[in-house]
């Protein structure tokens, strides 16, 4: 189907903050979507949205939910929200993509799920890293038998993320902050799709070393799966080594990078007080600042590296490259225009082709119990058993 053939979802969104604007470059061309409406408290946000897109503009979630010109919600509100803002919205029959993580607590992540169980609605989870195109391309080679079946995988990614700026509850634990909700749940979701199966046991340890900003800034887990095969995943967020060297000088989101760049983020909050960091975290909203060009090159989150008897796949920014006994080739992923495509065609097939959802609520679930396992391991020097990993 051509997209000039296309029904496009009808798309509103709840939140105009960092999240929305992270997928604006692939909601602004996207064939799959539509947007038509929004919900966020800022005035200046709003106005925006209806000067680019048109269609309504509600100063509440539950407007949003009222509207019939809308037939599914992205949720990018902050993490503590999802769980009212997701119940509100299926109440009001809207279809649901809710972005990473799907909540903070497993009880909420439950309340969610069956939310929208209980209404009818599909739940997406998304948009993670699990949706960039080299992963969707592993993802396809390891189903082919091109490595056999993956023994061994090991995701790190060392990043400036702790000292962007950050609203006082992005620091706190308790509220989803840190690393752990925001970050690890990119390498879980990428590590799942690519094992093929469901993970058993947790062994983990964190790091939390700024006392200026005492939420996990670190962690490292081992993560073990059904039928063997482990998984090593690491990560810091401290903005010491950049991983993304070793990426081609490739950010996480597609563009070339300056490699001082963990420097100048330090640098931009230096000797800010709380108000002024949460303060300048506003400015980077819809309506505050312009919004980047679409990248040249694929979104990525980091070196991942998956073996198996017959081979290895390493992942890049570009594609896939895989070493066998007798050689190596490689496998370009040319980059989208609309880089998150893979999520917004995954909703537009939920809806329009009635195919579940490949990233489902009961997998955004799993993910954060993977989350919670690697918190509970490293508090209490003890592996943790999975219970939650049917999806």
């Amino acid at each position: 189907m051509t997209s000039e053939n296309l029904d496009p979802v009808r798309l509103g969104v709840a939140g105009l903050g960092r999240g929305f604007m992270l997928s604006l470059p692939s909601l602004r061309v996207d064939p799959h979507v539509r947007l038509v409406a929004c919900a966020a408290p800022r005035a200046a946000s709003r106005a925006a949205f209806v000067d680019e897109f048109g269609g309504n503009a509600h100063d509440s979630v539950e407007a949003l939910a009222a509207d019939p010109t809308v037939e599914a919600v992205y949720v990018a509100t902050p993490h503590q929200m999802h769980r009212a803002h997701v119940e509100a919205l299926a109440a009001g029959g809207k279809a649901l993509l809710v972005e990473k993580p799907l909540a903070i607590t497993m009880e909420d992540g439950a309340a969610m799920v069956a939310a929208a169980s209980r209404h009818g609605v599909p739940l997406i989870t998304g948009p993670s890293h699990s949706f960039d195109p080299p992963v969707l391309a592993a993802r396809d080679l390891i189903a082919a038998g091109e490595i056999g079946p993956p023994q061994m995988a090991l995701a790190f990614n060392y990043t400036d993320f702790l000292y962007r700026p950050r609203r006082p509850e992005e620091l706190d634990t308790a509220q989803g902050g840190g690393v752990l909700f925001s970050q690890a749940i990119h390498q879980i979701d990428v590590i799942r799709l690519l094992m093929g199966r469901p993970a058993t046991h947790v062994t983990a340890r964190t790091g939390a070393w700024d006392t200026d900003r005492l939420t996990e800034g670190a962690y490292t887990a081992l993560i073990d799966f059904e039928g063997g095969g482990t998984a090593s995943l690491t990560y810091s967020g401290y903005a010491h080594f950049d991983s993304d060297q070793w990426m081609g000088d490739i950010s996480e989101l597609g563009h070339p990078k300056p490699p001082d760049a963990h420097t100048a983020t330090r640098a931009r909050i230096a000797g800010l007080s709380p108000d002024a960091e949460a303060a300048l975290k506003s400015g980077r909203t819809y309506g505050a600042v312009a919004v980047p060009d679409p990248a040249p090159i694929s979104e990525h989150f980091g070196p991942v590296i998956v073996s198996g008897p017959k081979g290895d796949l390493r992942l890049t920014p570009e594609g896939v490259e895989i070493t066998h006994a007798t050689g190596r080739r490689f496998t370009s992923t040319p980059p989208d225009p609309a880089p998150r495509s893979p999520v917004f065609r995954a909703l537009y097939d939920t809806l329009r082709q009635d195919r579940p959802p490949p990233q489902s609520g009961a997998w955004g679930l799993a993910s954060l119990e993977v989350v919670h396992a690697i918190l509970t391991s490293a508090r209490t020097r003890q592996t943790v058993a999975l219970t939650r990993q049917g999806a």
